[in-house]
């Protein structure tokens, strides 16, 4: 989807030593998911300055961000929110349902007001940080997707995931542990079930997400002039 709009995504490990390079060469800030803590600094240093990135794009430049998992908790703490431990770990294929806010964000736009998604987080966004909107929610986390401006959405759940990226996350011991500890090994081929049942759905959600992170988040405004590119 990136490579058919001519964006060149440049992407950067930190926790595999990537620096964060100079965001004034970018037009945009996706952070994705990972299975550390966003507060555990002590263990992961990065996390300080991937914060400082993020709250600099976001808050100072206005920069289209886009935040899956680690990525919506990151821009929370980043801007003021909080996040913490949840009081139930959401793993597997669950329904999130928009609020009202979120029917009538263009991020948003053409979902159903319910639909179910991957989910694999025992962390979640506790509070706001200020001039946030929530537009999505479960019966088991509050705060499942969050509009900033119209810049940044982020997302507690994963629409990015393909089923052979699920797969290839349950071969990582880091996620298979976390999962067979959560759902047990039948639960995990239950979730495989359903998730190549939802498969096509899934894309098709993701893809309309995108389109309306790409026309919302780049479209002019007085602060913000820059098209993807």
């Amino acid at each position: 989807m990136l490579g058919a709009d001519g964006i060149s995504p440049h992407v950067v490990q930190l926790d595999q030593g990537d620096a964060i390079p100079d965001i004034d060469d970018f037009d945009g800030l996706w952070v994705l998911g990972g299975p550390m803590q966003a507060w555990d600094e002590d263990n992961h240093p990065w996390l300080i300055a991937e914060k400082r990135a993020i709250r600099e794009a976001v808050a100072e430049r206005r920069m289209p961000y886009f935040g899956l998992c680690l990525g919506h908790q990151l821009l929370a703490d980043a801007l003021g929110g909080e996040i913490g431990p949840s009081a139930a770990p959401e793993v597997g294929i669950l329904e999130v349902a928009l609020t009202a806010d979120g029917q009538a964000s263009p991020f948003l736009a053409g979902l159903p007001h319910t639909f179910p998604c991957t989910q694999g987080h025992g962390a979640e966004v506790k509070a706001l940080p200020d001039g946030a909107t929530v537009l999505a929610t479960s019966p088991m986390c509050a705060i499942q997707a969050m509009q900033i401006g119209t810049h940044a959405l982020s997302l507690q759940f994963h629409t990015e995931l393909t089923l052979d990226m699920i797969e290839a996350c349950l071969e990582l011991p880091e996620y298979k542990a976390d999962f067979e500890a959560m759902l047990g090994a039948d639960g995990i081929k239950q979730f495989l079930a359903r998730s190549t049942r939802n498969a096509a759905a899934f894309e098709s959600d993701a893809a309309l997400i995108y389109a309306n992170w790409i026309s919302t988040a780049f479209a002019p405004g007085p602060a913000r002039g820059a098209t993807p590119g």
